[in-house]
């Protein structure tokens, strides 16, 4: 079965720092795109960063460009998303997505102001 299993997130201060990981199992995680999506209270979700694990090509939304940094671990089938200089803004639940049909379980992250 096909599964990505996140962890991280928490509860952070403004200007404060997170990492989140998303790790994969069940599939061939080289051969997709991974991307960080987040849904806020009342908002729609929305897609914030990619990798392209296979090459590492990345991708930001600007609302999080220069903050955020996707990376990740072939090795250890993971993705991670560290997240720096925190606003109450990004707060919501953090989901990873492969291939656009795998999901994890999300994660809530809360910024406090």
């Amino acid at each position: 079965e096909a599964r990505l299993v996140q962890s991280g997130g928490g509860l952070v201060q403004t200007g404060g720092s997170l990492r989140l990981s998303c790790t994969g199992s069940g599939f061939t995680f080289d051969d997709y795109v991974v991307g960080w999506f987040r849904q806020a209270p009342g908002k729609e979700r929305e897609g914030i960063s990619c990798i392209s694990v296979q090459n590492g090509i990345t991708y930001y939304a600007d609302a999080v460009k220069g903050r955020f940094t996707i990376s990740r671990d072939n090795a250890k089938a993971t993705v991670y998303l560290q997240m720096n200089n925190l606003e109450p803004e990004d707060s919501g639940v953090y989901y990873c997505n492969a291939g656009g049909f795998i999901w994890g379980q999300g994660t809530q992250v809360t910024v406090s102001s």
